[in-house]
Order: structure tokens, then sequence, then C-alpha cells
């Protein structure tokens, strides 16, 4: 499943970046159609790979009509990036939505790809799981958020 995972990732995401503004809407039903799948696999693809931590609003309706519609969220200042970073990291985060967050913001030219791959190794399961009685994820999380907003400072 996980190579037609990546060709549905890959098509929706060629079809995201055609797109003027960024939205695109397709039928649920034509999407498993053209890739000879079930519907469950089209979830799979939406809830694992287009979540606000990769860059991504999905919005879905369902029934005869229903279609799905993917929004690339487009951050243009650092005010409305902490806003999402507050609402995305939150109180726990685990490694892999992490990095997703951390690819994101890179692609975003928020992060170089140094500071992705320093602030991927610092919050690592490897780094932190040293600290034995503590909830990793919760401190992933407020480490992020630490570095994260020392980086985004515009008075630096």
């Amino acid at each position: 499943m996980s190579s037609l995972a990546r060709e549905i990732e890959r098509y929706l995401k060629s079809l995201i970046e055609k797109a003027q503004n960024g939205v695109i809407e397709i039928q649920r039903s034509a999407l498993s159609d053209f890739f000879d799948c079930v519907p469950s696999q089209i979830n799979y693809v939406l809830s694992t790979r287009f979540t606000p931590i990769h860059g991504y609003i999905v919005e879905t309706r369902r029934g005869g009509g229903g279609y799905i519609r993917i929004i690339r969220l487009n951050i243009n200042d650092n005010n409305q990036l902490k806003m999402l970073l507050d609402e995305i990291v939150g109180t726990e985060l685990s490694y892999s939505q992490a990095m997703g967050l951390l690819e994101f913001l890179r692609k975003e030219s928020f992060l170089t790809h140094r500071e992705t791959q320093l602030i991927g190794n610092i919050i690592s399961d490897n780094v932190l799981s040293g600290l034995v009685g503590k909830n990793i994820n919760m401190l992933r999380a407020q480490m992020l958020q630490s570095v994260l907003a020392t980086i985004l400072r515009e008075d630096l």
C-alpha cells in the first residue's frame, strides 16, 4: 500500500502545484477509480500526508455529490506561522509529526535544510529516550516550540 500511497500523494501534490490558488477539489470516487483502489486508501493518504503539520487542510463531503478539497497552507508572515504552530504543536508531538512540520517549514523557506536537520536531531527519540520518567512527546513539543520561537523572531 505504501507505493500506491506515494503515487496518490504525488498525483495530488502535482494537481495542487498546478492550481493557481493552491486549492483542488476532486471527487473521492473519481480518485478511487483513477487509482483502481478502495476509498479507504484515499482516506489513508489524506489523513497521513495532507495534514496541517504537512501544510494542508482537507475538507470533505461524503455522499453522491461528495468531494475532497485540499487547501495548501500559504503562510505569509511570522504571526500567521506562530498561530499555526501553537495550534498544531499543542502540548504533545510525535517525532513523525514534528518532522512533518519541520519539512513543511523548510519547503516554505522558514528553515534551512541545516536547521531542519539540526532540530530533527535534537528532538529525536534517540536523544529524548534517555529522559526516563518524562513524557517524550510533551518534552518534544515544548522543545520544538522554544526552538522555532527563537528562529522565527524578527528582532534577532
